[in-house]
């Protein structure tokens, strides 16, 4: 009977011990390099097969200095946005021979932190991340010294490859749509935690490359009131803890108000379905009532009616030129951080329309 390991898994030897061949001969059949002859080729895979054999990879790693493994750690998974991203990556990934490994952080850096370590454990051959905080980034230096590269999307960090769009002029572009169409009173649904006050937006220099999606979206949402001429107020910064029920919440509040925002920009699908549950609870109309621009393009947001005007990021895009970003650098170091800045459109539909 042919040994297996301690975890009854069929080992190496329990292969070659099967077909008939030396341990040598099964290693350069099943790792597809060296000479073997046609038969024993064909006794090798069919025993594999029989035996459902697979190679340790991260011995094989630890060997050849490679896992044909890519990290990709993301911040919240239900997000449809990472979902179309995800994807992409994985292609790309697979396209090119590397399996991909995937680690959810719920927005939590503790829990990126330790995403980070597994992976490096793993002895992956580099890591994709969209950060929690991208002022938090120790423990991604910490891997890039022990030779692994990381590339970050989504949200951008000093110091680091990264895939981003320009949330600045894409939420500067909405807001001077809306503006276009008499609104001055438009408020924003962000975040809290990312929002800055009014006063800090006057005075702000953060790089369009670098930071949270949501408060480079506030920054452009500003500046397009100010190029406007609109006085920038903390009224309409509408601050929502990140679920649906928040934005639900503040923004019922301020369409309740005795001054209520007549057009609302909402920075990502969490809070867009947040205003939309509040805007049917007090009956409203979109765009009668109140406007709305979504950021994302997702395939609900041309079902609900009316369908949503929506700053439309190239998902599919990031994920994939983020991995070859990435496969780039595993395959050729280069000290200089390089940002790639993607493109946004707006896409015009049913929810907005002229302030009354």
């Amino acid at each position: 009977m042919p040994s297996r390991s301690e975890r009854g898994l069929p080992t190496l030897n329990d292969v070659a011990q099967e077909a008939g061949v030396s341990r040598a001969t099964a290693a350069r059949v099943l790792g597809g390099y060296g000479p073997a002859s046609e038969q024993a080729r064909e006794r090798v895979l069919a025993t594999a097969a029989k035996l459902r054999y697979r190679p340790n990879t991260l011995a094989r790693g630890i060997r050849s200095g490679r896992t044909r493994t890519l990290g990709l750690v993301i911040s919240d998974i239900q997000l449809a946005f990472f979902s179309q991203t995800v994807r992409e990556i994985a292609d790309t990934a697979h396209e090119a021979g590397f399996e991909v490994i995937l680690m959810n952080t719920d927005e939590d850096v503790a829990a990126e932190r330790a995403a980070v370590g597994v992976l490096v454990d793993k002895r992956v051959d580099g890591i994709l991340i969209a950060l929690a905080d991208p002022t938090d980034t120790a423990h991604l230096q910490e891997a890039q010294e022990r030779g692994i590269p990381v590339v970050l999307f989504d949200r951008g960090s000093s110091g680091y490859d990264a895939v981003v769009t320009d949330n600045v002029k894409a939420a500067h572009d909405a807001v001077a749509h809306l503006v276009g169409l008499g609104h001055s009173r438009i408020a924003i649904v962000v975040e809290g935690q990312t929002a800055l006050s009014a006063a800090e937006l006057m005075t702000s220099r953060l790089a369009p490359d670098s930071g949270m999606p949501s408060r480079l979206r506030l920054i452009g949402w500003a500046s397009a009131l100010q190029e406007a001429g609109v006085p920038v107020s903390d009224e309409l910064i509408l601050r929502s803890q990140y679920d649906r029920d928040g934005a639900r919440r503040v923004s019922a509040e301020a369409l309740r108000s005795a001054t209520p925002p007549t057009a609302i920009v909402t920075t990502d699908e969490t809070m867009t379905l947040g205003v939309l549950v509040a805007v049917r609870e007090l009956d409203l109309d979109i765009p009668a009532d109140v406007s709305l621009v979504s950021f994302d393009d997702l395939p609900w947001t041309t079902i609900v009616q009316p369908p949503l005007t929506v700053v439309a990021q190239p998902l599919q895009e990031i994920g994939a030129t983020a991995a070859r970003q990435l496969l780039q650098r595993i395959e050729k170091v280069d000290k200089i951080p390089h940002t790639i800045v993607l493109r946004t459109r707006l896409e015009l539909r049913g929810s907005t329309g002229p302030a009354t």
